[in-house]
């Protein structure tokens, strides 16, 4: 079952036909997780998703507040008896028209999924090089246009990888298929600016305060090129869902797993989410 607009419904009833999200890629979404009755970080996920709304020109409806939308998550939750999951909501703009909308009016689809998270000793890395990221501010937004990510999916089952890095037109590291990326140098901790083309992750922003509190690390947002992955201590990957994610292997270089680690607990403090 999902919520369409306040309303569950059987997912088969969503019509497609003059949905611009389907049509032409005029939608975001956000994932959050819910863990131990917990909507994890959800001030910082709304705040995103007004954000986002704002930039692409949708109206925000009135009724639209951070209360409302835990309540229909809640609910949504509840009708699927879902205790721990991962919940994805997406915002469409609800007009007909061609590539001009008739109007920046919305719509909201709340779906939610059991939660199976596995965990691996081993995490590999590869680069995918078919398609770039730009780097538009529009990049830092969780479109629907997720077509380098797909492929990149694709192309990294076909080679055995668990992820891929996904690089800018300059190419340069962006982000992986699904997650932030952060390079580990003794006590430096380097991750892409939102300028190289990756998204605004919630984790991310959680990460670079925790290690900006902490007066043995150091965190630096700069340009990241491909060769800096050989020469990184620890390699580790953050998004909503996972937490951190350690990468133990790429190519033919192992990471440790120091400050991924103790990272990993700090967060887990705050929002008791993250695994390695």
């Amino acid at each position: 079952m999902i919520n369409i607009n306040g309303s569950i419904q059987i997912k088969k009833d969503l019509s497609l036909t003059n949905n611009r999200g389907f049509l032409y890629g005029d939608a975001l979404f956000d994932t959050l997780l819910y863990r131990n009755n917990t909507l994890v970080f959800i001030d910082a996920h709304y705040f995103r998703l007004l954000a986002g709304m704002r930039q692409l020109r949708m109206e925000i409806p009135v009724y639209f507040t951070q209360e409302y939308w835990e309540k229909e998550i809640r609910k949504t939750l509840q009708t699927n008896e879902l205790t721990e999951a991962r919940v994805r909501t997406t915002v469409f703009r609800n007009a007909i028209g061609f590539y001009t909308p008739t109007s920046n009016e919305t719509q909201f689809i709340i779906q939610t999924s059991d939660l199976k998270l596995t965990s691996k000793t081993a995490y590999r890395l590869g680069i995918y090089k078919e398609n770039y990221l730009n780097t538009s501010s529009i990049n830092s937004i969780k479109t629907t246009n997720r077509l380098p990510n797909v492929l990149a999916s694709i192309f990294s089952k076909e080679n055995g990888f668990d992820n891929c890095i996904l690089l800018n037109h300059k190419k340069q590291i962006a982000e992986a298929i699904n997650a932030n990326i952060f390079l580990v140098f003794k006590n430096q901790i380097i991750t892409p600016p939102l300028s190289a083309g990756c998204v605004k992750g919630i984790v991310r922003e959680k990460l670079i305060d925790l290690i900006n509190n902490n007066p043995d690390l150091q965190l630096i947002e700069k340009a990241v090129e491909v060769y800096d992955l050989q020469k990184a201590d620890e390699v580790f990957l953050t998004n909503s869902v996972i937490g951190i994610q350690a990468v133990t292997h790429y190519k033919r270089k192992h990471y440790k797993k120091t400050v991924s680690k103790m990272l990993f607990e700090k967060l887990e403090e705050i929002s008791l989410v993250g695994r390695l």
